[in-house]
């Protein structure tokens, strides 16, 4: 992309994801997304019904009668964008690109954290780590970000979940939430990366499909071609029960992946290419208060 039209892409992108955030994702995002701990906030005297184990034993021996510590919830979170750059985002039957919502979905949650004064820092995967940029705050790191979700070409065409979130664990040390942001379609193993990452951060799915990861058109003849690894194959698309075949294979992956997250604790929302994204992150929020 030329720097000019991209120059243009990202301030588009910049007023659009950053009125959402401030308009509609403000107070959700505040309450959908827990601090990563207490923090301490001042003594007061005990009153009845207390906990023990919060009495300031300190202040207690000076002033001669109970005191207890009063903890609040600690806001500032760190978030981080897991981004999925393989081929297969590059498709799009409708009105965009699955790269494109992509985009913009990550615009606007880093928005919204900015807004509440969290830290954001994104990582590019295919099947391997494409890029790391590590969390920080800032207008200036936002549109960074905003022009990598753009113009980032990976070295690699092919996806592996399950490597880009093993890294994420390894790489951010300190509770976060993180959101995976990917149309999911890869065939390797992630069922106990997510598990694992659950236990220490708060990992969110969010998955990008086009109508034709479901169902195949009424078209006759048609040359298939998979993105990521490039094989071709030609199809009956008249005959009904291809059509059948692959729309049912695409939902028994569906409920495998439904079945993935729900065992990892991990809350999932999927978004059509054709649907708006804003509803769907907003029933996210929701879900999670």
């Amino acid at each position: 992309m030329e720097t000019s039209e991209l120059l243009k892409r990202v301030r588009q992108i910049e007023i659009k994801t950053r009125g959402l955030s401030n308009n509609l994702f403000a107070g959700e995002y505040h309450t959908a997304f827990k601090g990563k701990g207490m923090t301490f906030s001042e003594v007061r005297e005990y009153q009845y019904g207390d906990e023990i184990r919060a009495i300031d034993w300190n202040v207690t021996a000076r002033m001669n009668r109970p005191y207890v510590k009063v903890f609040e919830e600690e806001r500032e979170l760190t978030v981080m964008l897991l981004v999925d750059v393989s081929a297969s985002r590059m498709f799009g039957s409708v009105n965009q690109m699955k790269r494109d919502m992509m985009a913009e979905i990550a615009a606007t949650i880093a928005f919204s954290a900015i807004q509440n004064n969290d830290k954001i820092g994104v990582i590019f995967f295919s099947d391997r780590i494409e890029k790391f940029i590590p969390p920080k705050k800032g207008r200036k790191h936002i549109l960074y970000i905003i022009r990598e979700l753009l113009d980032f070409e990976p070295e690699s065409k092919l996806t592996d979940i399950a490597h880009a979130v093993q890294f994420f664990n390894n790489a951010i040390k300190r509770r976060c939430t993180a959101f995976v942001i990917s149309d999911f379609i890869d065939n390797g193993d992630f069922n106990d990366v997510f598990k694992i990452a659950n236990r220490r951060h708060d990992m969110v799915a969010i998955q990008i499909h086009d109508p034709r990861d479901v169902q195949l058109p009424d078209v006759g003849l048609m040359t298939l071609r998979d993105a990521e690894t490039g094989k071709q194959m030609m199809v009956d698309t008249s005959n009904p029960s291809v059509r059948g075949l692959f729309n049912r294979e695409w939902l028994s992956k569906q409920e495998g992946l439904k079945n993935t997250m729900k065992k990892a604790g991990v809350d999932m929302v999927s978004i059509f290419t054709d649907e708006d994204y804003v509803k769907a992150l907003m029933q996210l929020f929701n879900m999670r208060k």
